[in-house]
């Protein structure tokens, strides 16, 4: 599931991007409700977890403004406003589902979950494909020209962070951020090292690579370079 969280409280988005991270998710998370607008009409996303309360653009106008550019998404708002009339105004302005802060984050992925079996997201995001390379998230295979690809799990989690963002420049940031959850030094060798475990499996051996790198930018997987 990839999911959008919007919240500018720091310790609030790290816990949740954190844990829908360990549950196997790919998250992209920012700060407020202009950037959220522009995230949300700009890629297609499993769900979104919209907090009320936002700088520049706060949480209700922005899922209205969301609504208003035709993407229907699912939309969980998150609010220390618990009484039955703001759940009400949540609702009314787009969102799908409503839940009260403080919150447990089991309660958030069913909801969450729930949402998105609602959607028939999870049937959309069944197979993850570029070109002849295939991959089935509820069978955890990958295959390439029918080919079986035996991926380690984190080979496996990082591909399908690519696959996501398919013919899109993906920065290592976003790779530390999304696939491993580190929010610092984007120097590190860790993604060079997985990447060129990756380029091993999924291209060696086959006429057309899938895998690139954009020098001083990031990496890409698509059909062309």
């Amino acid at each position: 599931m990839l999911v959008l969280v919007v919240e500018d409280d720091d310790e609030t988005a790290t816990y949740m991007e954190r844990g829908l991270t360990e549950s196997g998710h790919v998250v992209d998370r920012v700060a407020d409700g202009r950037e959220a607008l522009y995230m949300a009409t700009d890629k297609k996303y499993d769900a979104i977890v919209m907090d009320r309360m936002l700088p520049k653009l706060d949480g209700l106008s922005t899922v209205q403004a969301v609504r208003a550019a035709g993407v229907e998404t699912p939309i969980l708002i998150l609010s220390a406003l618990s009484q039955v009339d703001e759940r009400v105004k949540g609702l009314k302005s787009g969102g799908d589902d409503y839940l009260a802060k403080p919150f447990s984050f089991s309660e958030l992925v069913a909801r969450l979950e729930a949402l998105t079996r609602r959607r028939g997201a999870t049937t959309e995001e069944t197979i993850l494909a570029c070109g002849d390379l295939e991959m089935d998230l509820l069978g955890r295979k990958v295959t390439r020209s029918g080919r079986p690809i035996d991926l380690q799990p984190r080979e496996f989690k990082l591909l399908e962070y690519l696959l996501r963002h398919a013919g899109q420049v993906v920065t290592r940031t976003m790779l530390l951020e999304g696939v491993w959850a580190y929010h610092f030094d984007p120097q590190t060798n860790v993604i060079d090292v997985h990447i060129s475990r990756l380029r091993q499996k999924i291209d060696k051996d086959f006429d057309k690579p899938l895998l690139h790198t954009v020098r001083g930018t990031g990496y890409k997987i698509s059909e062309t370079p």
